[in-house]
């Protein structure tokens, strides 16, 4: 019989492939070296079809098992965004911005995307392998169910250490705190897929953290179990808008080979 953890053990036959398309390392190295966290734009506006596209293209991060944690607002009503650009403080990479986008985890959508999977497996006209439709069915809402107010998080935190005695095992996500993390890394991983595809179509972006999270949540009608990751704005960056050289240092102090 297969197991629903055999997904992990070996190379399931799923009767897919996909050849690598070319690509062009010195366009993105440029792409990236030339990002930079913008705080004054110009008063040229995002095109609506680069923002589609770049919205478009975050989708398209790599994320949780499929289950795509995150949403993205983009804020066009004038009244929203000016108020949402006094939540951020006020800082001129909020208030000078053509655009803003409100990036968002979501720790209570994974039932639903988890089904949405399934659906999609199950209506394939490919065959799909037990061990992946095992996996969305019962390995899935054991690892991200947490029960009501979160009462299975210590059980599950103690079941996991038990197991982790014999061999290697996942040690969470156990309770909300671990789903916040587990939430914010996909959103993180889409934010910067956002940043890449504005500097690509040839925008820039800043990524804002210093805001009002409470009042961006009311703002925009989000349940509590929506959670602010930060606000991007988009735009043309105005001469002033780069405040100085970028700031790294030397990378003997986090690259490492073990």
């Amino acid at each position: 019989m297969t197991k629903a953890t055999e997904i992990f053990e070996k190379v399931p036959s799923f009767d897919y492939s996909e050849s690598a398309s070319d690509t062009d390392p010195q366009a993105f190295e440029t792409v990236v070296r030339s990002r930079r966290s913008t705080r004054v734009y110009t008063d040229e506006s995002v095109p609506e079809e680069v923002m589609r596209r770049c919205l478009e293209l975050t989708l398209l991060a790599p994320n949780s098992s499929n289950l795509q944690p995150w949403e993205f607002y983009w804020v066009r009503d004038v009244a929203k965004k000016a108020e949402l650009a006094r939540l951020c403080l006020g800082q001129p990479a909020a208030s000078t911005a053509p655009e803003l986008i409100v990036c968002v985890a979501r720790l209570d959508t994974w039932n639903r995307n988890r089904k949405l999977v399934l659906e999609e497996m199950e209506c394939s006209e490919r065959e799909v392998p037990e061990s992946a439709l095992k996996y969305y069915r019962t390995l899935a809402p054991l690892a991200y169910g947490q029960g009501p107010l979160g009462i299975f998080g210590p059980v599950k935190k103690l079941i996991f250490w038990l197991l982790a005695l014999r061999k290697p095992m996942p040690r969470g996500p156990s309770g909300n705190a671990d789903m916040r993390v587990w939430a914010h890394k996909s959103t993180a991983l889409g934010c910067q897929n956002l940043m890449l595809s504005l500097r690509a179509f040839g925008y820039d972006s800043c990524p804002m953290e210093g805001l009002d999270t409470t009042r961006v949540r009311k703002l925009l009608g989000l349940p509590r179990t929506a959670e602010v990751c930060m606000v991007i704005s988009a735009g043309k960056r105005a001469e002033n808008g780069i405040y100085g050289e970028q700031v790294r240092f030397d990378p003997s102090l986090f690259l490492f080979e073990v």
